[in-house]
């Protein structure tokens, strides 16, 4: 996997990223506690053949090691153009969830000569009081109890119909995987949990130039549908599309997001 140092609050961060495929940039930016490659992997067999693709590894991430401490929203927005300029793109679509898609605001505000087209799936403008109550639980558990965190999870990120559809294996199998994910990047989901507390992009949205697809899940119980709605009202240009999933859209319905963002990205070509 490709490094390339970014420079960031504290220092320099060894920023990994995932690079493949052919033709126009495409990036994507993973949410909290994933990796590029890990979150995005049926994203990336579809479009590969059309797209170059980079999924860069977010501080707290997968093979990204940055100095440690508090993360920003310029320093993620940073790790995003350094890995895309690093792989040789001089412009590029943008699709973000979650963390991803604040990020992806973010990129978008502040570098608008950059972005072609932004996709984002469950973003948010600024947390209110009840998600940061809820990441406050995430950032414990994080450290202290990743497979109560695992569980949880699987509770709130997956929509009630797909859970309905769920036997006791299902479950135990995606609690086991989630676990192990969470167990190896403890400290990593802990900070990324305490940025999604603090982030705030408000200033940012005014200024995205690029065609706009806010992707807005109507179970998500992490960051509710209305969030996504201030989103779409606050960014030029922006278009508002519910499915019927919940969070974790892109392990739940990945064929759906899939073809929502392949859509959006023939309409902009």
């Amino acid at each position: 996997m490709p490094i390339v140092d970014v420079p960031v609050t504290g220092g320099i961060s060894k920023a990994g990223y995932f690079v493949t495929g052919t033709g126009p940039g495409l990036v994507l930016v993973h949410g909290t506690g994933a990796s590029g490659q890990a979150n995005w992997g049926p994203l990336i067999e579809a479009l590969g053949d059309r797209y170059t693709i980079v999924a860069p590894d977010l501080p707290g991430s997968g093979d990204t090691r940055d100095p440690g401490g508090p993360i920003t929203i310029r320093d993620l927005v940073a790790h995003v153009v350094a890995a895309a300029r690093d792989a040789g793109l001089e412009d590029f679509h943008l699709v973000g969830h979650s963390l991803g898609a604040v990020v992806a605001t973010a990129t978008a505000g502040l570098h608008p000569d950059l972005v072609r087209s932004l996709t984002a799936h469950a973003g948010w403008v600024k947390a209110d009081p009840q998600m940061v109550f809820q990441f406050e639980l995430w950032k414990r558990l994080a450290l202290e109890d990743p497979a109560a965190m695992a569980r949880l999870l699987l509770l709130t990120a997956i929509g009630k119909e797909t859970l309905r559809t769920w036997g006791q294996a299902e479950f135990e199998q995606a609690a086991a995987a989630f676990t192990d994910l969470l167990d190896g990047a403890r400290a990593g989901v802990a900070r990324q949990a305490e940025a999604n507390m603090t982030i705030d992009v408000t200033e940012f949205l005014p200024h995205i130039a690029a065609p706009t697809l806010i992707i807005s899940s109507a179970d998500d119980r992490i960051v509710p549908p209305y969030h996504q709605q201030d989103l779409a009202d606050r960014i030029p240009q922006a278009t508002l599309l519910r499915v019927p999933a919940g969070h974790g859209l892109p392990a739940e319905n990945p064929a759906l997001l899939t073809a929502k963002v392949a859509e959006h990205l023939d309409q902009v070509r």
